[in-house]
């Protein structure tokens, strides 16, 4: 250990500080749940039409002189039938068991939404170091630009780029620049170190002093940019400088300008090239990617020279922005985007939100926190810090982007679960409400009771809720909620069943002799038999049938039955009905599925629901 003091001065604190910036811009940044606006965007228009309909039940209650406790609650029965009651614990269900599902496979689940998120990313900003690259730097070369050449002017570049590093820093370009020169001996004769000043972000330069007889010698490396203003280099040097620096960098290499001398008059020795090749995965990652309809960019603090030759390498493009720059603006011309600095992560992720993009971003280090918190779907790497995982919505255990395909296969079959749910709802809630209102106006007395209603609820519910362990397919493109399209489909399915449950009504109240009472037990069966029908029917893009639904989603449908067939046939809770026309119910419901199926084929492929 070293013990010693040192003066110092404030010159900012809390939110001003750097990290205190960074803190802010956690505080600040957030994505919106889309799936939490569809439902409210929904229901809000679920209510306003329930509403409406009450407003004529009562009245047309008000004309006909009809009980007005009775009218009360059957009014409230019919708002309270337009809220989805089971969405919370459907949500979450299916959040949570995609989530245990996800951690078995390298992926851990820090907000449930993002699960769902995934489903509608389409741009995923990828970091380059770690997740398309091995992270792994290694020495790739020196070109000389001072006096002499050959290899003894190489090995003065690596000696000087060296004798910039350390080893306290464990930064990855000083480890790779330490290793190699002191495997040749440039070390060995190394003069006295006085001071050492490690790279810096705002600087993009690391540099150490040293006594050379009475004199103090500097030796400096990083960008170009940065080293070539700081030796006053004329144009042609500052020619060769580029020159020297494309060629390492269309190779993939990091590459690093190097200089030494006093520090009034650094000398300009050469460029160093360090290589981090790409993971062998990673091409086909995001190849597969692609196919999902996901559009991989990369974000990097190299140059853009080296950000295009990765980009080509691995399938990404080779169209280079700045991430300050007015392209950034536009973030469809974007493959690549170079010489980023951590916070400029958080600018591009909300440009492309902007652009109207769902946008995941990947990141590991605590300046990269306000970025995946602006993420619908922000991914912490396997080496983030405890800061960055805290931000993500979901951490990679394994390293590459295999995490991420991952996510995005389940968060879509998350979508398509939700989306047979929220259809279903939505038709149901259309049809009860229509079916019970015109019953009202045509027979002039309730169709169903109050009673009913509550159970028909419960049993609905319970059914719904098992979708959240449904068996699905994976959409090929990403999703996205379009409430106008929803209610639309909804609408013309419920058009349709409303037409076979009338149907049913009519030929019962009209061949079967039945009361009162039992017409009411009638209807109850018809919208409970309907809605496992609907279930079915809407849980698949196409034939009924050959996907096989989940063994909890099984189990529910026959407890669901059999539960209110044996009321229906007892007599508890409701009157009590012939056997024969209960199986009757039953078997017209499965003529129905397969109409409804029908149907739902033209109504997907007219609203482009998937």
């Amino acid at each position: 250990m070293r013990q010693g003091e040192a003066s110092g001065r404030v010159t900012a604190t809390g939110a001003r500080t750097f990290y205190g910036r960074t803190a802010e811009l956690v505080r600040s940044s957030s994505a919106p749940s889309h799936m939490q606006r569809t439902i409210f965007a929904i229901v809000k228009r679920l209510v306003v039409f329930d509403a409406a309909l009450v407003v004529l039940v009562v009245g047309y209650a008000l004309w006909h002189h009809l009980p007005l406790a009775d009218t009360a609650v059957f009014s409230l029965m019919l708002l309270v039938a337009s809220v989805p009651v089971a969405l919370p614990a459907t949500y979450t269900l299916a959040t949570a068991v995609s989530s245990r599902q996800l951690a078995h496979q390298g992926v851990l689940v820090t907000r449930l939404p993002a699960v769902e998120e995934a489903a509608a990313m389409d741009t995923l900003v990828s970091d380059k170091t770690g997740t398309l690259t091995q992270n792994s730097l290694s020495y790739a070369g020196a070109i000389a630009l001072g006096t002499g050449a050959g290899a003894q002017a190489e090995d003065a570049v690596l000696r000087a780029a060296a004798l910039a590093s350390d080893d306290a820093t464990q930064d990855p370009l000083d480890l790779a620049l330490l290793g190699p020169a002191r495997d040749r001996g440039l070390l060995a004769d190394a003069p006295p170190r006085t001071a050492f000043r490690p790279f810096d972000p705002s600087t993009r330069r690391s540099e150490g002093v040293y006594r050379i007889g009475a004199t103090e010698w500097h030796a400096v490396k990083g960008a170009a940019s940065v080293i070539g203003p700081l030796c006053r280099l004329d144009a042609t040097q500052q020619a060769a400088l580029a020159a020297a620096e494309h060629r390492l960098a269309a190779d993939g290499a990091r590459v690093l300008a190097v200089a030494a001398g006093p520090a009034d008059a650094l000398q300009l020795l050469g460029v160093v090239g360090l290589a981090d090749p790409p993971r062998p995965d990673a091409a086909e990652l995001i190849r597969q990617l692609g196919d999902l309809g996901v559009r991989v960019c990369m974000a990097t603090g190299d140059a853009e020279e080296t950000a295009r030759a990765i980009g080509a390498r691995l399938g990404l493009g080779t169209r280079v922005c700045q991430a300050q720059g007015a392209q950034a603006q536009n973030p469809e011309d974007c493959d690549l985007y170079a010489r980023v600095l951590p916070e400029d992560k958080h600018h591009i992720v909300a440009a492309l939100q902007h652009a109207g993009h769902v946008t995941g971003m990947t990141g590991d280090g605590v300046n990269d926190a306000p970025a995946l918190r602006q993420a619908e779907l922000g991914v912490a790497v396997a080496s983030a810090t405890d800061v960055a995982k805290a931000a993500a919505g979901v951490v990679l255990t394994d390293p590459g982007l295999a995490g991420v395909l991952t996510v995005v296969r389940t968060g879509r079959e998350v979508h398509r679960r939700m989306l047979t749910y929220t259809l279903n709802k939505t038709l149901k809630t259309l049809e009860v409400v229509v079916f019970l209102t015109l019953g009202l106006w045509l027979t002039g007395g309730f169709v169903i009771s109050s009673t009913l209603i509550v159970l028909l609820l419960f049993t609905n519910d319970f059914v719904t809720m098992s979708i959240a362990t449904d068996r699905v397919h994976a959409a090929p493109r990403p999703q996205r909620w379009v409430v106008r399209r929803l209610v639309g489909a909804a609408a013309v399915l419920a058009a349709v069943s409303l037409l076979f449950s009338f149907s049913v009504y009519g030929w019962a109240r009209a061949t079967q002799g039945l009361g009162a009472a039992q017409l009411q037990t009638v209807v109850f069966l018809l919208l409970v038999f309907t809605n496992q029908a609907c279930v079915y029917v809407l849980r698949s893009d196409g034939w009924l049938g050959p996907n096989a639904p989940s063994r909890w989603m099984l189990l529910a449908s026959a407890a669901d039955i059999a539960l209110v067939c044996t009321l229906a046939l007892a007599g508890w809770l409701m009157a009590a009905l012939p056997a024969l026309l209960v199986a009757a119910l039953i078997a017209a419901t499965l003529v129905f599925a397969l109409l409804l199926d029908a149907a739902k084929r033209w109504v997907f492929g007219r609203f482009a629901l998937v």
